[in-house]
C-alpha cells in the first residue's frame, strides 16, 4: 500500500493533512496515536469508504477508487470501486454482522453474493476459517448467542473469506471487554505469522510492539513519525511521539 499526500476534509474541517505511507506485502503496520488524529479516517480512505479530496492511495500498484488520466485521478463507477474493495478486508470496532444469520451464513455471504462463488465452496472455506479462528464449534450460532469476541472473530473470518491481499483493522479490540480482548489479538498474530498484509488501528501498545514490523503516529492529520517498534517505543525522535507516549504510559 502506497499513501502520498493525501488530504480529507469533512466540510471546514481539515481531517487528513496529506499522509505518506509505505505498507511493503506481508508486512504489519500499526496506527497509533491521540483521538481525533485521523487514524480511522485514513483507514477508511485506503478502501474508498471516505473518498479522499488530494494525493493518492494504491494497492498492489493500483489507485484505489480512481483511475489515473494524464496526471488526473478520476473516480471509477461504483461497481469497479466495489470490485478493488473485494480484495481488502476491513473490520471495524463493531462486528456489523447479520443478526438475523448464523456464524457461517455471515461468512459466506459476501463470497456467493460478490464474488459468485459455489455455495459448497464458499461454505466449505467458511467452516475452515472459523474453525481457524476458533469457532468451529459454533458455526450455527446466530451473533445473539456468541460473546463481543466470538462475533470479532466472525467478522476477521468474513473478511478472510474474499481471500483479501490486504487487512484493515479500525480498532478491533475497543468494543470489547478486557477479557475478550486476548482472544481476538491471538487470531490477528496468527494471521501475521502467516505472513497476511495488515493495517491496524490500535491502541495495544504491548500487540504493536511484538507483532508489528512498522508502527506509525498519527497526530493532527499527518504522519508525525514511523519505523520499527524498537525505534519508536524506545527512542522516539518526535517531541509529539515522546508527549503521546508518557501519557500513554502514565494512564
Amino acid at each position: 500500500m502506497l499513501a502520498k499526500r493525501v488530504t480529507k476534509r469533512f466540510g471546514d474541517v481539515q481531517v487528513l493533512r496529506g499522509v505518506d505511507l509505505v505498507v511493503m506485502p506481508g508486512q504489519v503496520m500499526c496506527l497509533i496515536g491521540p483521538s481525533g488524529s485521523g487514524k480511522s479516517t485514513f483507514l477508511r480512505c485506503i478502501n474508498h469508504l471516505e473518498k479522499i479530496d488530494g494525493g493518492s492511495i494504491a494497492v498492489d500498484g493500483t489507485y484505489i477508487g480512481y483511475r489515473r488520466h494524464g496526471n488526473t485521478l478520476h473516480e471509477l463507477p461504483e461497481r469497479a470501486i466495489a470490485a478493488q474493495r473485494a480484495g481488502i478486508g476491513m473490520v471495524f470496532q463493531r462486528f456489523n454482522l447479520f443478526a438475523n444469520k448464523t456464524a457461517l451464513e455471515n461468512v459466506v455471504e459476501a463470497p456467493v453474493v460478490v464474488k459468485h462463488e459455489r455455495l459448497a465452496d464458499a461454505r466449505a472455506h467458511g467452516e475452515a476459517l472459523l474453525a481457524r479462528v476458533g469457532l468451529g464449534h459454533r458455526l450455527h450460532a446466530y451473533p445473539a448467542e456468541l460473546s463481543g469476541g466470538q462475533q470479532q472473530r466472525v467478522a476477521i473470518a468474513r473478511a478472510l473469506a474474499m481471500r483479501p491481499r490486504l487487512m484493515l483493522f479500525d480498532e478491533p479490540t475497543s468494543a470489547l471487554d478486557p477479557e475478550l480482548v486476548g482472544e481476538v489479538l491471538e487470531v490477528m498474530r496468527g494471521l501475521a505469522a502467516d505472513g497476511m498484509t495488515m493495517i491496524i488501528v490500535t491502541h495495544e501498545m504491548a500487540f504493536a510492539r511484538d507483532v508489528a514490523q512498522r508502527v506509525a503516529i498519527m497526530d493532527e492529520g499527518v504522519v508525525v513519525e514511523h519505523g520499527t517498534p524498537a525505534e519508536l517505543f524506545t527512542t522516539p525522535r518526535h517531541a509529539r511521539t515522546r508527549g503521546f507516549l508518557a501519557k500513554l504510559l502514565a494512564g
